[in-house]
Formats: C-alpha cells, structure tokens, sequence
C-alpha cells in the first residue's frame, strides 16, 4: 500500500512540474514581471475618534512600516461625501508584484518593533474604542494591457483632487469576461487614455464581496474637470461605436461609483 502511495504521489509531481513549464513557456515575455496585485481595504466608521485613531495609524506606523519593506505607491483616500454622511470610509490601496506579498505583510508587521510601538493605540484598541465599526478587503489584479499601476500627473490642492473609484458588476462570469475584453480588445483603455483620465489601475476582482466585478480608478484636478471629461467620453465618436457593437450588450448590471479625496500623507 505504501509503495502505490509513493508511485502516485511521485506521478502527481510529475504532472504538476509538466502543468508549470507548459504555463510557464506559454507566458508572453516579462509577463509575470510586470503583473499587478492590489489590495483594496475599506475602513467604515462613525465618530471622529475612530477617524484620527485611523489617520494617526497609516500615517505614522502603517505606512512608514510598509515603505521599510520596499512597497510603495500606497494610496490613501476618503470619500468625498465623507463631511456630510455619518457612515464614513476610508480606503487603503496597496500593490504587490504577487499575491503571495499579502501573505507576508502581517507576519512581518508582527515582526516591526517600530511599527508596533507607533502604532500601538491602534493595535491595542479596547472593544469599547474601536478605531473602526467594519472593514472589508477586496483583492484585484491588474489588466493585461494595464498592467502596472500609474502615478497620476496632477498638480493642484489635494483638497481639490478627484479620485473617481468605478466598479462594474456582471450577471455572469462569462459576460464578465466580455467587458474585460471590451476595456482591453475593445480599446476602453485606451479611449480613456487618448482623453486624458489619469487612469491609476484597471483590474479584475479576484477576492470580494461583489463578484464578478471589475475595478477602476481614474483622477482629476477638481469636479469640474471631471464632469468635462465624461462629457467628451460620452460624445467621442469611437466611444458610440464602441458601445453600440452587438457583441459588448449588457455586459453590466450593476455600477457603483465612489468619488474619493486624498489624505495629506497618501503616496499620490
């Protein structure tokens, strides 16, 4: 018995190693190189307490902690509506060449006695002084034809910026797939970046609450600039084409739009 479990196990490693390099050769040239994991963190609060604990945290432990292990380009952004809603949220966007990373940053964190001690209040929260009433993590990958994430050109106020946060959900998986080829294929992306979006990433869900789903993020100097850009969008001769061909029909359910303002100390 134990020799037939010996052969089987050495003929699944044999197949696994077959499976790896038939991948692995298929792979276009700097593919996995270039490849982009984001982890989106949703912070939900109340009281204003909860908002300076937070702020206090990713910017003087999480942050700093995060640049030591050489992961940059972390965004750090709050809705806009934030001043006039009581349930307020905070977003921490982090990439990562793998998801593997993610795996990681919490045993490192653990391992960081500079983190810990700056970010001690937060870390040791007592139940009755949360620094948050839920959060919620969605894990992204990035578009083969958008596959790293862009530092957007903009140089105004930050308390002007707009950072426009898209999320389109499909009914299926397979009409799922066909928007991502419509803002790949179709030249979506490409649209927005000939009309000057500031695109930061375009992904997929991998990871979330709302599946199928996919995600965007583009940036603006102010509202105004904003709304005028999806003016042209909407009233680009290719953008009519585009949305009119059979094939790319009700390809969306459901769209949810987040307009978000960044903190003082996010990395852009």
């Amino acid at each position: 018995m134990r020799n037939k479990f010996v052969w089987s196990l050495s003929l699944l490693l044999v197949a696994i190693g077959l499976l790896s390099f038939v991948y692995q050769k298929n792979q276009q040239p700097g593919e996995t190189q270039k490849k982009e994991f984001y982890q989106v963190t949703i912070y939900r609060y109340t009281r204003p307490q909860q908002e300076v604990l937070l702020d206090n945290y990713l910017q003087n432990a999480l942050i700093p902690a995060l640049h030591r292990l050489g992961i940059k380009n972390i965004g750090i952004f709050k809705d806009i509506a934030n001043d006039t809603t009581e349930q307020k949220k905070l977003y921490v966007i982090i990439p990562a060449t793998s998801v593997e990373k993610f795996y990681t940053i919490t045993e490192k964190l653990s391992a960081d006695k500079e983190y810990q001690q700056a970010g001690a209040t937060y870390i040791n929260a007592p139940v009755t002084a949360s620094p948050y009433n839920r959060l919620e993590t969605i894990l992204l990958k990035s578009f083969k034809l958008a596959p790293t994430l862009k530092l957007p050109s903009l140089s105004g106020p930050r308390k002007d910026r707009v950072y426009e946060l898209r999320s389109y959900e499909s009914a299926t998986e397979k009409i799922f797939q066909n928007k991502v080829h419509m803002f790949n294929e179709g030249d979506e992306i490409g649209l927005f970046e000939r009309l000057n979006f500031n695109a930061i990433f375009y992904t997929e869900v991998i990871a979330g609450s709302k599946m199928p789903n996919l995600m965007y993020m583009t940036s603006f100097e102010n509202m105004q600039q904003r709304n005028e850009h999806w003016k042209k969008f909407s009233d680009d001769p290719y953008w009519k084409k585009l949305s009119s061909m059979p094939e790319y029909q009700q390809n969306v359910s459901h769209i949810d739009i987040n307009f978000l303002r960044p903190t003082e100390y996010s990395d852009y």
